[in-house]
């Protein structure tokens, strides 16, 4: 009995639980479905939003490469555009050049029918006066029972006679007098002139030496952190040195005209004391100002002295300051000076002007006072100063051709003859022989270097160069552009003072042997 109902209970229970077991299955396969209902909306929202997102990437993407097409291809219209307006500005210029082409080539071809023109009537009048002149050959050797060959030689034989006779009484005449007249009327004026004037020439040097009262007061010149010395150099445009050299102050400048003003405002300066940078502007006006004065005065007494007047104040200025110019060794003002002596006596040796050549020798360097600040040759300027203050047409003239190789002016001349004279007389200016004498050689060998050159000399103190050229190698224009070339050489690889005139010589020469 027992048995039986466990068997039912276990039966029973196994009908029971199989039912839960359905009625848990399809529970849960009601929610596995509803969850992938759930699940598989999800993902077709999902898709259509990347679809979506995917369409608006491709509409962004397809935008984006048409404005990158759209921009290249305004870029390549404007390039073109530009190579377009190019191209046309290129065929206007080709169209106006084949226009100007034209218009020469038509001028060219009525230019060359005009030359056969006149080609066939030369011809034409050749053949017309050959035709005469065999006429008027065949009447003449009829005539003169002479043959044309033996009618020329005879009569060209007969000219050479007479003008080789001619020119022989000829020149012997002109050597005659010039010997007699020129030579000595020159050597009598040249060294008349340099006997009466004989004046010492001023060595300039680029220091000026101030003493001191005592080694005290280089540091009062100093001054505090150094503003007294700038203040002085400053003012005066002169470099002051100060070294170990008991009571000495060294003022060192080119311009002797800056270190003669910057000297006596530091003379005045320590006589005084008082040295600070307002006192020492103030000295240095005042020095200045009476520097100018001082220039007038010498400018006066230069004039007095060779009995001028008339002369302007600006020009007396730089007359005095000619004093504080120097040209090779030789002061300037005493240069000027003796240049007007030189040129007053010649003048009046051979009855020029001596009033004017003295006025053209006072003036005639004055543009080297003031070339540093004004463009232009120191002779130029020198006339335009003349000019402007009122000289005579001559002497501005002499002035600006003092330098040219042939002066077109009696004053020219003279001027140009006492400038000369003064550079050259022994002792005017300093400079080294071996110097010189290196300078000459390489002048010489420079002009050798170029072809057809036979033989070149260095003369009148450097200032020349003759060169003898071969005369069938180099022709008369050849020769000129020689001189040019040459001079180029010259001016790049020397250095030298003033000028160097190069003349080439080209003669034909015969030489005949007689055995």
């Amino acid at each position: 009995m027992d048995i039986v109902v466990a068997a039912g209970a276990a039966i029973l229970g196994t009908a029971t639980g199989a039912g839960i077991y359905r009625l848990w299955m399809q529970t849960t396969l009601g929610s596995h479905a509803e969850q992938a209902q759930r699940v598989l909306g999800a993902a077709e929202e999902e898709k259509e939003r990347l679809l979506r997102a995917a369409e608006m990437d491709a509409k962004e993407q397809l935008l984006k490469v048409q404005e990158d097409f759209e921009r290249e291809a305004r870029q390549h219209r404007e390039e073109v555009a530009v190579e377009e307006k190019r191209l046309r500005k290129r065929e206007t210029r080709l169209e106006s050049r084949s226009e100007t082409l034209d218009k020469r080539d038509r001028r060219l071809r009525d230019k060359e029918r005009a030359a056969q023109e006149a080609a066939q009537k030369a011809e034409a009048l050749l053949k017309e006066s050959k035709g005469r002149l065999d006429a008027a050959e065949a009447e003449l050797e009829r005539v003169g029972e002479l043959t044309r060959a033996e009618a020329r030689v005879a009569l060209i034989q007969e000219i050479e006679d007479d003008a080789r006779a001619e020119a022989l009484v000829r020149v012997k005449e002109i050597e005659e007098q010039a010997v007699a007249e020129a030579e000595g009327l020159a050597q009598r004026v040249i060294a008349g002139a340099v006997q009466r004037f004989a004046g010492g020439f001023v060595s300039e040097k680029t220091i000026s030496v101030v003493r001191l009262p005592s080694d005290e007061m280089k540091g009062r010149i100093i001054g505090r952190e150094g503003r007294n010395i700038r203040a002085l150099e400053t003012a005066t445009g002169v470099d002051i040195v100060i070294d170990d050299t008991p009571e000495v102050v060294i003022l060192s400048a080119f311009d002797p005209y800056r270190r003669e003003i910057a000297r006596l405002a530091l003379t005045r300066l320590i006589a005084d004391g008082r040295i600070h940078p307002s006192r020492i502007e103030e000295v240095v006006d005042t020095v200045s100002d009476e520097m100018e004065e001082r220039l007038l005065h010498k400018g006066e007494s230069v004039v007095l002295e060779l009995g001028q007047q008339g002369f302007s104040r600006e020009l007396l200025r730089l007359l005095g300051l000619a004093e504080f110019r120097v040209i090779q060794g030789q002061n300037l003002l005493t240069h000027l000076q003796e240049t007007a002596m030189f040129a007053g006596m010649i003048a009046a040796e051979v009855g020029a002007d001596a009033v004017g050549a003295q006025r053209a020798g006072l003036l005639h360097d004055l543009g080297r006072c003031v070339e540093h600040s004004v463009p232009g040759t120191h002779a130029g300027i020198a006339a335009d100063l003349a000019k402007r203050h009122g000289e005579r047409k001559s002497v501005v003239k002499a002035v600006r051709e003092h330098h040219e190789t042939t002066p077109r002016s009696t004053l020219g001349c003279i001027l140009q003859a006492a400038d000369l004279l003064s550079k050259a007389r022994p002792g005017a200016r300093r400079a080294s022989a071996d110097v010189a004498l290196r300078r000459f050689e390489d002048m010489e060998k420079i002009c050798r270097s170029f072809e057809g050159v036979e033989q070149a000399f260095a003369i009148q103190a450097g200032t020349e160069v003759r060169v003898m050229v071969n005369y069938n190698q180099v022709s008369e224009r050849e020769a000129l552009a020689l001189s040019r070339e040459i001079a180029d050489r010259i001016e790049d690889d020397l250095s030298y003072p003033g000028e160097v005139r190069v003349s080439v010589i080209r003669e034909a020469r015969a030489s005949v042997v007689a055995r």
